[in-house]
């Protein structure tokens, strides 16, 4: 029988000569630099000397609220609370009766940031959501609607675990439609060649999965992790990282353990060593005790872990935590490190899973929260230098889901026409690209086919221009999940 698919006339990334990938049983068979009649397949995708490489995984993804973000108020114009306000006004002329949910709202360096008092004109519940998804401020219908008046504080303001608590419940759209939105997401991220994510929603993302699957998603692959009230969950089930979910499809399989251990920058609620301009270090969203416990629960039973550390204080924590259970994983965001735990996550073992684009976003807000601290701030060639694995990803809605503007950030240490922040904090494209790999390093035989076709070599094109680099193709275990051809 014929192979799959083959790619016809592809180049491989920094080379000129033309090869034809041939794809079988989602794995890649050869590549065929004497394209020797290697196109008898099933399918042929005709390359026209575009360039092939390792598809794109994104190793930080909320996609239930990445996937609604089309379909809520954006509110990252806004510059200040009046600016919400008018806002919120002008979605409630246009939908009159309807609920409000506005995302992607960066108050923390505004002179005064949104509070009830503003909201509780609107007689529909309103909720704004902090854009970093650690906070939101609800008007009084909204906080009766979410049983959050006992958590709010004055300003109708509810964060971090409260928070954490309601977040996968906020909108009145139903489960069936949430889905929807997920695989319509999962299209638009193969359009941007990536081919896999991490899943570190809150909630049941096993069942999740299971409806997206049934509902038509096969868009790329799924580690869909757990948090701590659904780890017993899947111990019970006997489930360890990697293993395939049952009743989801071959994409979907287990992923890590999922702590939120601190706060975060936005929100002022990192826990640091230093304190904050206005007072406070931050604070542990948890005991230590309950961490070290649930991580070795976790290890125990194969789980790998990620935690979620954005102060340096907390990353201190998080790593004794990694020692003292002896767990395997990844450090979420590391936005703030000392030399001395760079080396510690080095000799622990441990990936640090970084968000690039976060840089852009925060460097103004860290240059005063953090002030005097900004060369230990997201200190990505350090900790490549010392070994720690980099994992790229997004953290999406935080930052869009796109491997390319990541790159991009962690390449250039800017988003815009500024100069590079802490320039010396800069990794290498090649760097950059093999941490979006998923752990691929090549296109070669017997590897995965999880493969992007561009159309320009990224080796040779401007960095900046990266995140508008063309997409031709992208195959997921061997299945064509965008074309443009």
């Amino acid at each position: 029988m014929p192979a799959d698919l083959t790619i016809s006339g592809a180049r491989l990334l920094g080379e000129d000569a033309l090869v034809d990938v041939v794809v079988d049983g989602g794995r890649i068979a050869a590549v065929d630099r004497s394209r020797a009649g290697s196109t008898a397949t099933a399918r042929v995708l005709e390359a026209e000397g575009r360039w092939v490489a390792p598809g794109m995984w994104d190793h930080h993804v909320h996609p239930t609220d990445w996937a609604a973000l089309r379909h809520r108020l954006d509110l990252r114009d806004a510059a200040s609370a009046a600016g919400c306000v008018a806002a919120v006004a002008a979605h409630v002329a246009a939908n009159p009766g309807s609920e409000v949910v506005g995302t992607g709202l960066w108050c923390a360096g505004w002179d005064t940031r949104p509070v009830r008092a503003d909201i509780d004109r609107f007689d529909v519940p309103v909720s704004l959501l902090s854009g970093d998804a650690h906070s939101a401020v609800f008007n009084g219908a909204a906080l009766a609607r979410y049983g959050l008046a006992a958590d709010a504080d004055a300003d109708g303001w509810v964060t971090e675990s409260a928070w954490f608590a309601v977040m996968p419940r906020i909108g009145s759209v139903d489960d069936a439609t949430r889905d929807r939105w997920v695989v319509e997401a999962g299209r638009d991220a193969a359009r941007r060649g990536v081919v896999g994510i991490v899943d570190l929603d809150p909630g049941d993302t096993h069942s999740a999965w299971r409806r997206r699957v049934a509902a038509g998603f096969a868009a790329h692959r799924v580690r869909a992790g757990v948090w701590i009230d659904h780890l017993e969950r899947a111990i019970d089930a006997g489930l360890r990282s990697g293993d395939p979910i049952p009743g989801a499809g071959p994409l979907v399989s287990m992923g890590p353990l999922k702590v939120i251990a601190d706060g975060s920058l936005n929100t002022g609620t990192a826990h640091c060593r230093a304190p904050f301009p206005g007072g406070g270090h931050g604070a542990m969203n948890l005991d230590q005790s309950s961490l070290v416990e649930a991580m070795s629960r976790a290890a125990r039973a194969g789980i790998h872990a990620t935690i979620h550390a954005i102060g340096d204080a907390a990353l201190t924590l998080v790593l004794d935590a990694f020692e003292a259970s002896g767990a395997q994983g990844s450090v979420e965001h590391v936005q703030l490190a000392t030399p001395s735990d760079i080396a510690r996550m080095a000799g622990l073992g441990l990936a640090a899973s970084v968000q690039p684009w976060h840089l852009v976003d925060d460097r103004d807000l860290a240059e005063t929260l953090w002030a005097g601290r900004t060369d230990r701030a997201y200190a990505y060639a350090d900790m490549a230098a010392a070994g720690v694995e980099l994992r790229l990803g997004s953290d999406a809605p935080v930052a869009p889901l796109d491997p390319w503007r990541a790159i991009s950030a962690a390449v250039l240490r800017s988003g815009d026409e500024r100069p590079a922040w802490h320039p010396e904090q800069r990794i290498s494209l090649d760097l950059a690209l093999r941490s979006s790999w998923g752990g691929v390093h090549e296109v070669a035989a017997g590897g995965v086919a999880d493969l992007v076709l561009l159309e320009e070599d990224p080796r040779r094109v401007e960095v900046s221009s990266l995140p508008r680099i063309g997409v031709a193709a992208t195959v997921c275990a061997g299945n064509v999940t965008h074309t443009t051809l």
